[in-house]
Formats: C-alpha cells, sequence, structure tokens
C-alpha cells in the first residue's frame, strides 16, 4: 500500500479563484501552489450545496444531499447516514478531527434508538463519527471549549475570549467587535501566533508528531476565512482595494426582470451592505488577509509533513466547503448558484508513484465534494460501499487511467430558513432548488411554481444574463431539466444492503423454500 495516511484540509468559505495558482495576480499562495505542483489542481471542482452545513455533510458521507437530508445548517445528519469515519471504523482506523465540521447530533434519532447517553457510542454519533483531538467551529463564543482554556492560560482574561478578542479588534479609540464589517479594517486583538488558524495548525502538527509511524487519516478542518472577516496583524494590512479582483455585478440583476428569489436575497441586511463600495473595499483585503495566513501555516503543516517523512505514504486533499460573494452579482455571504460559491479550490496530492505523470497538472474534468470519501476508500484500499456511496474515487485521474467521467456538477439548495421565502409568499414545503452545470450550461430548477434560471457560460462567463425566461432557450431548459430528473434516477436510496447481497437475493426464492408459481 503507497498511501497509509490522509490529510483531509478544508478552509471555510474560500473562493476558488484566491489562490495564485488559480490566477488570482496580487493574493500569493506560494504553500498551496506547491501542494498543486506536487499533485493535482482540479479546476472544475464543485460542491453539493452552497451552505456550509449540507455541504461538509456530503464530504463526510460521499453523498448528494437529496440522498443524506442535511439539507441546511443546524439539520442533523440521520442517525442512520453512514459517514467516513464509520467507514474507517469498520476497517480498524479511526478519522480525528482538528478543526470545524458543523456536524449537529440527531437527538431524535439517538432517543428512538435508546442510545446510552454515557456510551461511546453516543460520543461517536454526536460528532460524526469523527474522534476528537480538538473541535472550534468558530460561530460564536465557545467560553468552555478547549481554544477558549488555551487561549485564558496566554493570558487572555475573559469569560469569552473569542468574543472578546479573537474577533475584536483594537480599533483608533479601544476595542471594538468584529461582528461589524466596518471593522474589519483595523488587527484583531488575538495575537497572530494565538488566532484561530495558528491554533487548528498547532493541534494539527501535533497530531502528526504524536502518530509517529502508525496509519492515521486527519481531519484539519479550518474556520477561516469564513466571517467574521477580523484578521491579526499583521494580516490586517496586507492587501489594499486595489490588489482585490473587480466585483463581478451587472445592473440586469438587480432590475424588474431579475429572478426573484436572486432579487429577494439581494434584499437580505448582507446582500445590501455587500452592494456598497465601502463594504467590498473594507472586507476583500481582509479576507485575502485570511487566506494569506492560512497559506502561511499550511507551510508550517508540509514543513511538518517534510520533517516527519510523511510526503512518502500519505495523500494529502485541500478543498473548501463552499465560496463567498464578497458583493459578486450584488450579494453577501453565500448559498444560491454562482460559481464563486458552487465552484471551490480542490487540490490532490496522491504519493503513488503511478501519479507521477500527472503532477502539477490542472484537471479540468469535474470533481464534486462528494468525491472524498470514495477517494480516501480507494486510497487506502478499503471496502468502496458503492450500494451507499454517489460520489466517485479521483485516483483514475491522479493516476492517468482510461475512464469514462462525468459531464455535469450538481448542487442543490434549501432555502426555507431565509426570510426570502416568507417575503415571496412561499410555505415551508416550496423551497428547494436543484442546478445543474455542464461546460457549457448552468440551470437552476426551482420549486414553488417559480421560473427556472438558465446561463450560457460560453457567452456569459460571469453569470450576469439570466435566459431562463426568454421563450427561446425553453428547449435548452427542457433538455437541462431531463438531465436533472436523469440524476435524480441514480441516487443510492437502497443503503441497508450491498450491491453483492442484492445480486445474491435476486431470483433466490426457490433455495428460501418458497416454491411460488409452480405448477
Amino acid at each position: 500500500m503507497t498511501v497509509r495516511n490522509v490529510l483531509f484540509v478544508m478552509a471555510d468559505q474560500f473562493r476558488w479563484d484566491h489562490m495564485s495558482c488559480a490566477g488570482h495576480p496580487h493574493l500569493p499562495t506560494p504553500n498551496l501552489d506547491a501542494l498543486a505542483a506536487r499533485g493535482v489542481r482540479f479546476a472544475q471542482a464543485y460542491v453539493q450545496s452552497g451552505i456550509c452545513g449540507p455541504s461538509r455533510m456530503s464530504y463526510y458521507t460521499g453523498r448528494y444531499v437529496s440522498s443524506h437530508g442535511a439539507t441546511h445548517n443546524r439539520v442533523p445528519l440521520s442517525v442512520g447516514e453512514v459517514t467516513l469515519g464509520w467507514h474507517l471504523r469498520e476497517a480498524g482506523r479511526t478519522l480525528a478531527l482538528a478543526g470545524k465540521t458543523h456536524v449537529l447530533p440527531d437527538a431524535r434519532g439517538q432517543a428512538r434508538l435508546e442510545v446510552d447517553g454515557a456510551s461511546e457510542l453516543k460520543v461517536l454519533l454526536d460528532e460524526g463519527w469523527f474522534t476528537l483531538v480538538d473541535r472550534h467551529d468558530g460561530h460564536h463564543g465557545e467560553p468552555d471549549s478547549a481554544y477558549a482554556d488555551w487561549l485564558r492560560e496566554k493570558g487572555y482574561d475573559s469569560k469569552d475570549p473569542w468574543t472578546d478578542y479573537v474577533i475584536a479588534v483594537d480599533g483608533p479609540d479601544g476595542p471594538l467587535s468584529g461582528w461589524k464589517m466596518r471593522n474589519a479594517r483595523y488587527p484583531a486583538r488575538v495575537r497572530e501566533e494565538h488566532s484561530e488558524t495558528a491554533y487548528t495548525t498547532d493541534v494539527g502538527v501535533r497530531f502528526m508528531e504524536e502518530q509517529g509511524d502508525k496509519p492515521w487519516v486527519l481531519h484539519l478542518s479550518y474556520v477561516k476565512p469564513h466571517w467574521p472577516y477580523i484578521a491579526p496583524a499583521p494580516y490586517h494590512a496586507m492587501f489594499g482595494p486595489e490588489d482585490c479582483l473587480p466585483v463581478v455585478r451587472g445592473e440586469a440583476e438587480r432590475g424588474p426582470d431579475a429572478h426573484p428569489v436572486l432579487r429577494e436575497f439581494q434584499n437580505e441586511e448582507v446582500a445590501q451592505n455587500f452592494s456598497r463600495d465601502e463594504t467590498v473595499e473594507t472586507v476583500r483585503p481582509a479576507y485575502q488577509g485570511l487566506i494569506k495566513q492560512l497559506d502561511d501555516h499550511l507551510g508550517r503543516v508540509w514543513d511538518a509533513m517534510e520533517r516527519l517523512g510523511r510526503w512518502k505514504d500519505t495523500m494529502v486533499v485541500f478543498c473548501a466547503d463552499h465560496g463567498d460573494y464578497l458583493g459578486d452579482h450584488w450579494l453577501g455571504e453565500k448559498e444560491l448558484f454562482h460559481d464563486c460559491i458552487q465552484r471551490v479550490p480542490f487540490l490532490l496530492y496522491d504519493p503513488s508513484p503511478e501519479a507521477d505523470a500527472t503532477r502539477g497538472t490542472v484537471e479540468h474534468r469535474f470533481a464534486e465534494a462528494i468525491d472524498v470519501v470514495p477517494t480516501v476508500l480507494d486510497a487506502l484500499e478499503l471496502d468502496p460501499a458503492k450500494h451507499v456511496i454517489d460520489g466517485r474515487s479521483l485516483l483514475p485521474l491522479t493516476r492517468g487511467r482510461e475512464v469514462t467521467w462525468r459531464d455535469a456538477a450538481i448542487s442543490e439548495l434549501d432555502w426555507t430558513f431565509r426570510g426570502a421565502r416568507r417575503r415571496l409568499g412561499l410555505p415551508t414545503g416550496h423551497h428547494h432548488a436543484w442546478m445543474v452545470r455542464t461546460d457549457r450550461w448552468k440551470y437552476v430548477h426551482w420549486t414553488g411554481g417559480l421560473r427556472p434560471m438558465l446561463f450560457d457560460l460560453q457567452a456569459d462567463p460571469g453569470e450576469l444574463n439570466d435566459l431562463g425566461a426568454d421563450p427561446a432557450m425553453g428547449e435548452v431548459c427542457a433538455k437541462m431539466r431531463e438531465r436533472l430528473l436523469s440524476w435524480f434516477q441514480g441516487l443510492k436510496r437502497r443503503t441497508t444492503i450491498t450491491w453483492a447481497e442484492a445480486e445474491l437475493r435476486t431470483d433466490s426464492h426457490k433455495r428460501a423454500g418458497v416454491f411460488l408459481g409452480e405448477w
């Protein structure tokens, strides 16, 4: 076995176009570039939802959102769903976590099964079968967390050091809240070496050191560059507005013919603020600073792997759970189907000699978040669990094998929790959407009687001109809708028996003593 260990690195809310190896002209990311040079950069990698929770559950299960059902943040993954941690456990391995997961326990499912609150099983189910090295989700204050305790040991005297130091800033007249985007221009009150990115890196490196030559799988999951957009010095001031990509937005996108969902998302507070040039010019430089900080700390991880001799036997995946609008399309945050949200950085280092011919290459075939689990199982030579997993191993692509590949990417959105649904008068139950993205077309199907969206990505790569209401595009929309139906038919619904078991049971009634139909 060439691959003994797996390092699965994820960043939160990291846009695909914010790496120098992907073409950003003013944001150097030498350590991500170095990983791309060692392996393959998947230039067309897409998540299964533009929201943290469902996207991560697809990463962790290898299943589409319509398969696993955890459709939004704060929607627990069913206790019956199988994650990468369980697949590894079946093989006598564990899946360690340092950082963020967004996993919520399925309390109702556990209660139905009468899971003992003091059991090891309860702990594993609560964490989605991750074994915790350290967990830090970075959404709000966690006063009782290991990170908070560590900060207090470092001298940050506060019941909630995350709120008071990590995402607070030193303004000209004293401390200010990092929740206000206007304050993203100031440095965090926490020292850089005590920031979230530095802390999570420390935990991950220490884990690798402590394993020695024992095989391991580690999910190293960073909360940044996710909001609050507060960077520690010196990263808060490394970039100015002139160093940022131009905002991609057109007047037609907020005109009278704009899609009603797009229009209502533009009416959300975060979008209203990001439609202002001042907000864009304040937040984007800080966002880039957070990425530069992350890249610098990934350099520490790569150095540790070099020192420990782990490049020879460790597969490395770097990806993100979704992007960030940062003012594009008159929007802030995430969720909808534009490429700045759905398309993510995705780098794969495969240590196998079979992958030598593809090192430093760019792969333009579609990769999806659901491909991580089957890729890990393939690399470790474990059961591929094809009756459960919707994704495909990427190793045939890294190893230059001839293979028939997908020609579209799929993503989904459950937007019932957004005020936009209420403003459009839609009840709960009419709040789903699906994207089909091919090389040329992006089609979005909405429930609730809403018209589709359609973009011609050859003529309109910025996705500024929605053709979904154009009668001349009716045939294209119909064909894309048919593709969506075909995709639905391929979802993995029967997950409690394997394909081999199904084959064994086929036409087996007589072997079971049931002689139905004989004359």
